[in-house]
């Protein structure tokens, strides 16, 4: 399993970003990453200047959403959704996707149950709940 730093995971992204505008051929990944940031016009500011984003600092405190979070978390659902991984998760995102009639509201959705058993695990020092996640997509699909 790669696990990226936080610095890697900013400069993928402003490098996404600078790729695009400059129409470089993308990876698979980096088109899938475009796809979100094109659908996050509101982060192209933190996107235009990687050294600014490493050195940037999202505080929670100050209500500041952090654009690489939300953006990689965005990605990680569409891997998991690509793969029904954690089983059920595809099947969550349609009825979502139905539901709100949206299926960028959907990915939110999904996120803020990601977003929770993640912060569960971290928590408890537990590895990730999948099932108590797929519950609450259910629950959410109601």
């Amino acid at each position: 399993m790669f696990t990226p730093s936080q610095h890697d995971v900013r400069r993928f992204f402003c490098d996404t970003f600078r790729k695009m505008h400059a129409h470089e051929i993308l990876t698979p990944l980096e088109a899938i990453a475009s796809d979100w940031i094109r659908q996050h016009p509101e982060y192209e500011v933190d996107l235009q200047n990687v050294e600014a984003a490493l050195e940037a600092n999202y505080s929670v405190d100050q209500g500041q959403t952090n654009p690489f979070l939300h953006l990689s978390m965005h990605l990680s659902i569409a891997e998991q959704i690509s793969v029904d991984q954690p089983r059920g998760v595809k099947t969550a995102f349609q009825l979502l996707a139905h539901k709100f009639n949206s299926e960028h509201e959907a990915h939110h959705q999904i996120m803020e149950c990601l977003g929770e058993m993640i912060w569960n695990s971290q928590r408890t020092g537990l590895p990730p709940d999948g099932q108590a996640y797929i519950e609450s997509l259910q629950q959410r699909c109601r």
